[in-house]
């Protein structure tokens, strides 16, 4: 699985995150990993650890996301959008092995497959900020 493969899984595994109960998430993330085609062990337990990991984070990440987005709520943002920016925020402050730059690439590219026309330049320029 490529970096851009594992950052989307991530996505779809976090964007689950805003519509369900935090108790059903478990459940939720063994049946994304039941639709997935022929999933090697090694990477559902790679995908598995860097969500558990992240939803560790997401209150810190939406601290240093609402400080980020100065004028807009975090309940006011697409769920995509937010997603994707939960995603990268992480990338660029928990994880060293990933340049910033290319953590705002990645989730700028991501935003415009996933998003609606203006997300992948509101993401950079949110995330332009803490850069």
């Amino acid at each position: 699985m490529s970096r851009r493969e594992i950052r989307e899984h991530l996505f779809r595994m976090l964007f689950r995150k805003d519509f369900h109960e935090v108790t059903e998430l478990n459940e939720q993330i063994d049946l994304y990993f039941d639709s997935l085609k022929e999933p090697r062990e090694d990477e559902l337990h790679y995908l598995k650890e860097r969500f558990q990991n992240i939803m560790e984070k997401i209150p810190d990440i939406d601290t240093i996301l609402a400080e980020a987005s100065s004028g807009w709520k975090l309940n006011r943002m697409g769920k995509v959008d937010l997603t994707i920016m939960r995603l990268a925020i992480y990338e660029i402050k928990y994880d060293k092995d990933i340049p910033t730059k290319v953590a705002i690439n990645e989730a700028v590219e991501i935003a415009k497959i996933f998003g609606g026309d203006s997300s992948g330049s509101f993401v950079n320029g949110v995330l332009a900020k803490l850069a």
